[in-house]
């Protein structure tokens, strides 16, 4: 599947309204995890937490999908592939990774989507990218290490990294998918509808999984703890709903139409320094030095990779080497 460039005059205004929105992204997914601890801590299941998070979201995309209901005729298999891989397949992976290594080693992979975004950009695409688009998914890798202090707890169980690749290939999907058939105008699936869509194949799947039907209920009319704050649950949920789900969702994609999945994709490696720094701040978790420098680290790499490669407005290719562009231009002028 293709990754596809765009040619307008309002490139480098889109490219900034693009950033604008994966940082959007990555603030609101970055947040899921601040309001999810309370309720896991409240007495729920951290697999029911997702489940209500995606059903929730289906529920209030409802609407949407309705109007856009046309999709399921046009583009059925970007809708199930969307709602299995960049829905589902991410969050039960992810999960499924947790219950069996250290969260730091499951995060540190499945944010190395990006990595992999290039590598299908490069090998499976056969395109050229840049060398520093390349070094910026390499220092966000290595930031991302410190910030989830992978060293401090690493465990080598098989199963549970083929659960956090999944999670990082399911990644992949959703970058992807969320830039598939951007270029076709007005013949483009509404990203909206596609959202609306993948949302309800999630909450489906995951009913599967999940079995909510054996969920503590209870614990949503009473109060969970934040650093010692008692909150509503049913406030926390809110959160996660429609701000860490609709909203990063929607933001999330918009980006990766405006930018690239690879650009998007590293940009969206902030969500993991955005959830140290609100879990920080609002549960009072310590960051250690080595959190902070990665933190700075992930900042450094995500500004490197985003300014090597045009937005999508741009005449220029999204991933193009010194050669391929001197090449070209030599054609130009000739």
């Amino acid at each position: 599947m293709p990754v596809h460039t765009w040619e307008s005059s309002q490139g480098s205004r889109g490219k900034g309204v693009g950033i604008g929105l994966a940082l959007a992204s990555a603030l609101a997914f970055g947040g899921s995890g601040v309001a999810a601890k309370p309720l896991i801590e409240a007495g729920l299941d951290p697999l029911h937490v997702v489940w209500l998070r995606v059903t929730g979201a289906a529920v209030v995309m409802l609407p949407v999908a309705v109007r856009h209901r046309a999709l399921l005729r046009r583009r059925p298999a970007l809708l199930a592939g969307f709602g299995l891989l960049a829905v589902a397949g991410v969050q039960a992976c992810y999960f499924a990774a947790l219950s069996r290594i250290p969260v730091g080693v499951a995060l540190l992979i499945e944010y190395l989507a990006p990595a992999l975004v290039l590598g299908w950009v490069r090998f499976v695409q056969r395109r050229p990218v840049t060398r520093a688009a390349a070094l910026g998914v390499v220092l966000a890798a290595g930031g991302l290490a410190c910030v989830v202090e992978v060293w401090s707890g690493l465990s080598f169980d098989a199963l549970g990294l083929l659960f956090a690749l999944g999670a990082a290939c399911c990644q992949v999907g959703y970058f992807v998918l969320a830039d598939h058939g951007g270029d076709a105008g007005d013949q483009a699936p509404d990203p909206l509808g596609v959202i609306a869509y993948g949302l309800l194949v999630g909450a489906l799947v995951l009913t599967v999984v999940a079995r909510p039907w054996n969920m503590r209920w209870s614990v949503l009319t009473g109060s969970a703890h934040m650093n010692g704050t008692a909150v509503p649950a049913l406030a926390l949920l809110g959160w996660i709903v429609l701000i860490a789900t609709v909203v990063a969702y929607v933001t999330g994609v918009l980006s990766v139409r405006r930018l690239s999945p690879q650009v998007a994709g590293v940009v969206a490696c902030l969500e993991a320094v955005i959830a140290t720094v609100l879990a920080w701040v609002l549960l009072g978790e310590h960051l250690s030095a080595p959190q902070v420098a990665g933190g700075a680290v992930v900042l450094v790499g995500a500004f490197i990779a985003q300014s090597s490669a045009p937005a999508k407005g741009s005449a220029e290719p999204v991933a193009v080497g010194a050669p391929e562009r001197e090449l070209s231009e030599h054609r130009t002028s000739a």
